[in-house]
């Protein structure tokens, strides 16, 4: 139980800095007025789904290091990161590349273009993407470090490296978005380019440290950094899986967002907000699934099945508690929270729908994500893809479209969420109860 506290903190820390920096910029940004905070709210919506396609460099290297370092294999663990940050600096310059030519469609799309504001707002986004996604390259290899830092059970660094990129940006954007100080004022621009400045520190430190593991011994230090292709390969099967999964929940995300941009700017700007603060939260939950994952690797790894097991009912309990608590913590904060974060009346009136949908998920959520991290750590990532899938497709999706086709607003846009989430809920426990996720070995099936 200490070994799961320990590598939950860890994992929290790093996961909810990234998300309590946009909390942060979101309230910067929305003293500037309601345009440039829905053109934020959707650019970042856009730079997420761009950044988070790859999963699988942190969540899939996770597994796979975890399975060799509790197999005794230190070396091989870190080889798994080496090889993860290979295709890191590959993927990330073709997201660039893609990119920036299409934001432009992109938000349009997004956002519409059929009154004076909407074409505000979406080439207000349209410039904040195209300057904040030189930073996916950095931002993957950030995944790729966390990856195998987790596999190994390191809970310092990660912390470290994450706080030191995302103080630095915390800093700038205050001052660049405002002109704070000595700072230029640079408006919305200057809230992308303290993003990519924050991020590019973090992967820079996380690309430093796995080089210094890499040469430590090594009679050839460079050739210890010579393209694998037979890891990669693997990789990247297991990879295959969890980008179909990534990219069913970015669908959703992205077709919910497109939804309710439709009811107009107060609406898209209400639900992003409640979506920013579900991302937020549902981090505190994932960092116990990601504990989880670190030690059913490990254990799975060491051919133990029992420790597995034991892990996977602890986690579970602590992440349901946890989720309990936190729904009845924003239950009382209703009238509180969301000024936080904006004084635009229309908006403020807007999240009223969506707030509470939020609120009943999250016990819902401590039970989903906690055994989402037991199969990730067992390598079950195509019985994850093939549920999420089943969850979109006959649950997310269906009610989403139906809300913008009936008029239901927000409500039946958070609908679908909770009836995804119920899917999930049921096909996840199934799995776990049924044991078929009990294989053991250094390798992933």
């Amino acid at each position: 139980m200490r070994r799961v506290g320990v590598l939950t903190v860890s994992a929290l820390a790093v996961l909810i800095a990234p998300p309590l920096y946009l909390l942060l910029d979101l309230a910067v940004v929305g003293r500037l007025g309601g345009d440039e905070l829905a053109a934020v709210a959707v650019a970042t919506l856009v730079l997420s789904i761009i950044s988070t396609q790859l999963t699988f460099l942190s969540y899939g290297t996770t597994a796979r290091a975890a399975r060799r370092f509790g197999a005794g294999d230190r070396a091989g663990a870190v080889e798994e990161g080496v090889q993860a940050s290979w295709i890191a600096v590959g993927a990330g310059l073709l997201l660039v590349a893609i990119t920036y030519p299409i934001a432009p469609w992109v938000m349009s799309a997004l956002v519409g273009h059929d009154s004076p504001a909407s074409a505000v707002v979406a080439a207000d986004a349209t410039q904040w993407l195209r300057i904040a996604v030189f930073g996916v390259p950095l931002i993957l290899l950030s995944m790729a470090g966390n990856g195998w830092m987790r596999g190994v059970q390191e809970t310092r660094r990660p912390v470290i490296y994450v706080v030191v990129g995302l103080s630095v940006a915390a800093v700038l954007v205050v001052g660049l978005v405002h002109g704070v100080g000595f700072f230029p004022r640079l408006g919305l621009d200057g809230s992308a380019v303290a993003n990519v400045i924050g991020q590019g520190i973090t992967g820079l430190l996380f690309a430093t440290r796995v080089v210094r593991e890499r040469v430590t011994g090594a009679d050839r230090p460079w050739a210890a950094f010579a393209p694998r292709w037979s890891v990669i390969g693997a990789q990247l099967r297991m990879a295959r899986d969890l980008i179909v999964r990534s990219l069913s929940f970015q669908i959703c995300f992205v077709s919910a967002a497109a939804v309710a941009a439709r009811f107009g700017v107060a609406q898209v700007a209400a639900h992003q907000l409640v979506l920013q603060l579900w991302d937020f939260v549902s981090l505190f939950l994932d960092s116990v699934a990601i504990a989880a994952q670190a030690l059913v690797g490990a254990a799975l790894g060491a051919g133990s099945v029992a420790v597995a097991r034991s892990v996977a009912r602890r986690v579970t309990i602590m992440s349901a508690v946890a989720a309990v608590l936190m729904a009845c913590l924003f239950a009382l904060g209703s009238s509180v929270v969301p000024r936080v974060f904006t004084a635009d009346d229309a908006v403020l009136a807007a999240i009223g729908v969506p707030w509470w949908f939020f609120v009943g998920m999250l016990p819902l959520a401590g039970v989903v994500f906690a055994l989402d991290g037991v199969l990730l750590g067992s390598g079950d990532a195509a019985f994850l893809r093939t549920a999420t899938l089943i969850g979109a497709l006959f649950g997310f999706l269906p009610l989403i479209w139906m809300s913008l086709a009936f008029d239901w607003g927000l409500a039946g846009v958070w609908s679908g969420l909770v009836l995804f989430m119920v899917i999930r809920l049921i096909a996840v426990v199934w799995r776990v109860l049924s044991g078929r996720w009990h294989r053991t070995g250094t390798e992933i099936a």
